[in-house]
């Protein structure tokens, strides 16, 4: 023990901050003080990080995404869902959920997914066949199938109907079965089958996550039923979702 501690010890005994402990059998009660434990860690909270200040350190940030990119997430976003390209071009992705503790990030399972046949942009228009990079919200979902049980507002509808060949020669039946609407170029708060376009027509819509159909998409991302079934009953609104979307080079600026 160094003599600064022990005379911090000394100084606190005549200070009074000793307790007394009444000895069991009603004998002589013993004095004791803090411990050095104590002492050294004033926070005393097991498990806690702290800075000099005694603050809490920030969590760790979203692993794979750069600066530029986690500027984009709001403060407010607890929730993240973070779909991962393989390459600037390539219409394979994984999807992983993250959801914010106390602790820091925590990240679910990674679900495989696709993207549009061509991969992304960062400036999507109207049938360029690549998915929009970037950040945005997700506030409402639909589907031709009744609500799985999700907290986002979700609109049944007929509308959500679809059939015929997709890009690879694979049946679309069944695709929007459930959907979820991805925020770009769109009005929140609407079905994602509304066709209001902020940007204008040219810079295309209807981008959705759905379910897959064995074949890259147009613009959107698409998971297995399973994933999206889950992921629907994840989504918290309270939590205001986002979704990160992109290659994974992009995504790392």
């Amino acid at each position: 023990m160094g003599i600064g501690l022990f005379i911090a010890l000394i100084g606190l005994v005549k200070a009074g901050f000793v307790h007394e402990n009444p000895a069991p059998g009603g004998g002589p009660a013993t004095r004791s003080a803090p411990s050095v434990q104590r002492l050294l860690s004033p926070q005393g909270a097991p498990g806690t990080v702290s800075t000099t200040q005694g603050r809490p350190e920030a969590p760790a940030p979203l692993p794979g995404l750069g600066p530029r990119t986690r500027a984009q997430i709001p403060g407010s976003s607890r929730q993240v869902v973070v779909v991962t390209g393989r390459a600037r071009d390539a219409n394979r992705s994984e999807v992983v959920l993250y959801s914010r503790t106390p602790a820091g990030w925590r990240a679910g399972t990674p679900w495989p997914a696709r993207n549009a046949q061509k991969g992304w942009t960062e400036d999507h228009s109207l049938g360029d066949l690549r998915s929009p990079i970037g950040v945005f919200t997700l506030t409402d979902a639909g589907g031709l199938l009744p609500d799985p049980g999700t907290r986002l507002p979700y609109y049944q509808d007929e509308g959500f109907g679809i059939s015929g060949p997709g890009l690879a020669g694979e049946s679309l039946e069944g695709a929007f079965d459930h959907v979820i609407a991805i925020d770009y170029n769109r009005v929140p708060g609407t079905s994602p089958l509304d066709l209001t376009r902020p940007l204008g027509e040219d810079k295309g819509g209807g981008i959705w996550l759905h379910v897959d159909h064995e074949g890259p998409t147009q613009g959107c991302v698409s998971l297995s039923e399973k994933h999206m079934k889950e992921l629907l009953r994840a989504l918290d609104p309270a939590r205001n979702p986002v979704i990160v979307m992109g290659d994974a080079q992009s995504l790392q600026k």
